[in-house]
């Protein structure tokens, strides 16, 4: 369905107002699809992408200032997202041996598991993301929001 269809309308400013609301549509449209496998894990998609970030460090730990700094949603309250997570036992946090004041995060055993049986579920899900997408148009599009995003740093 176009973004026209969707949004009930062809009164759009101008190509790149169109543009803007396609991407701000399909982000929406995508988030929605993909809670409902968060949820099934028990996870949100904030407390799913510092797992994520936790895993790409492991065995190593991050601290809290740099998960914050690699998260998709930048304005999440990172230290309650942390809390959670290590009340769950997916996660652990300790001192800094450097710094007492600055907390050192790892993810847990429990939480590499967790996000194995996630992986599965993912892979699946993620194909069927943009089954009208070849693999070439998806690097094309990955391209083309990385530049959109390069104007704007």
């Amino acid at each position: 369905m176009t973004i026209e269809e969707e949004l009930k309308t062809n009164n759009f400013q101008s190509v790149e107002h169109k543009t803007a609301l396609n991407i701000l549509f399909t982000a929406s449209w995508l988030r929605t699809r993909t809670q409902c496998v968060f949820k099934n894990f028990g996870l949100s998609s904030e407390q799913f992408n510092v797992l994520r970030i936790l895993r790409g460090q492991h065995p190593k730990s991050l601290c809290l200032k740099e998960i914050t700094a690699r998260m998709l949603e930048k304005s999440s309250n990172t230290t309650r997202i942390v809390e959670k997570l290590v009340a769950k036992q997916y996660i652990k946090r300790d001192h800094s041996t450097l710094d007492k004041r600055e907390l050192q995060i790892l993810i847990s055993e429990e939480g590499l598991r967790l996000l194995a049986e996630m992986d599965e579920v993912f892979a699946i899900q993620q194909s069927h993301a943009v089954p009208n997408l070849t693999e070439e148009e998806c690097a094309l599009l990955n391209g083309l929001l990385d530049k959109m995003r390069e104007a704007n740093t």
